[in-house]
């Protein structure tokens, strides 16, 4: 397995993955797939992880999809295993307990679009092309499409997708609610580092529980969702970061946390 199939960068605690097979666009393969499996070993573990962002290396695709070269040959078991394998990592992605974003520039297709779905939320370059086009190919998305985009974007909208295998632009994905914002593919870089300054800033209990409370609330009755909110909000009054963002406010400076 090559180590540079996944390229890890550390800025204090903000840590930011690319998929680095540019020549393929990125297609996630089992390489690759492996590979990220390994680094989320060890992100898992980390009690001084703020979030982490996701990207493509190169300037043509964020990820053009899964290896279609490798998928090919595929028997019906062979390729069970090859989805289980890709849904696996993808879930313990999304499960980490920060935030997690996508940034995508150029091609976000197929097995690309379902890994920016595994992440919170996808900010896109203006030249980023969206789509599930399996059915082109004489299947269906089996990196978790089909249950991950109608809850990003509605049934109606996911099924257009899914069964047409239509593209889409950076604007209409922005329109639908696939991604939270596009901007200038020149701007994308800069973006990055003013976004990990500012997670890197953020008091990280805080940010950790408020994504469990929306994660976990979405799967929970509005009552039992408010209980959970209440939970986490008072267990935020229980160590010193509450104290340190809220003295650094009454004084006038940057918390130190």
């Amino acid at each position: 397995m090559s180590e540079q199939a996944i390229e890890v960068q550390d800025d204090g605690g903000v840590v930011r993955l690319t998929v680095n097979r540019p020549k393929a666009l990125n297609a996630l393969n089992s390489e690759v797939l492996a590979a990220l499996a390994a680094v989320l070993d060890d992100l898992e573990t980390r009690g001084d992880l703020r979030a982490v962002l996701i990207t493509g290396a190169g300037e043509k695709a964020f990820v053009a999809g899964a290896d279609i070269t490798e998928m090919r040959d595929m028997n019906a078991v062979e390729a069970r295993d090859f989805a289980g394998q890709a849904q696996a990592t993808l879930k313990r992605l999304e499960a980490l307990p920060v935030p997690v974003v996508a940034l995508v520039n150029g091609f976000c297709l197929g097995g690309g679009c379902e890994l920016a779905l595994a992440c919170d939320w996808a900010v896109a370059s203006d030249n980023a092309v969206f789509g599930q086009p399996e059915v082109l190919l004489g299947v269906i998305p089996g990196f978790g499409g089909t249950q991950r985009l109608p809850r990003r974007v509605g049934p109606a909208m996911a099924l257009d997708l899914v069964t047409t295998g239509r593209k889409i632009d950076a604007g209409e994905a922005l329109r639908i609610g696939l991604v939270n914002r596009v901007m200038p593919q020149a701007e994308l870089e800069d973006y990055a580092a003013e976004l990990t300054q500012q997670l890197g800033g953020n008091g990280p209990q805080a940010v950790r529980g408020a994504k469990q409370a929306v994660h976990d609330g979405l799967d929970q009755d509005l009552d039992s969702a408010l209980a959970l909110e209440t939970s986490l909000f008072a267990l935020c009054f229980a160590g010193d970061e509450q104290r340190e963002g809220m003295s650094a406010f009454v004084e006038k400076r940057k918390p130190n946390f």
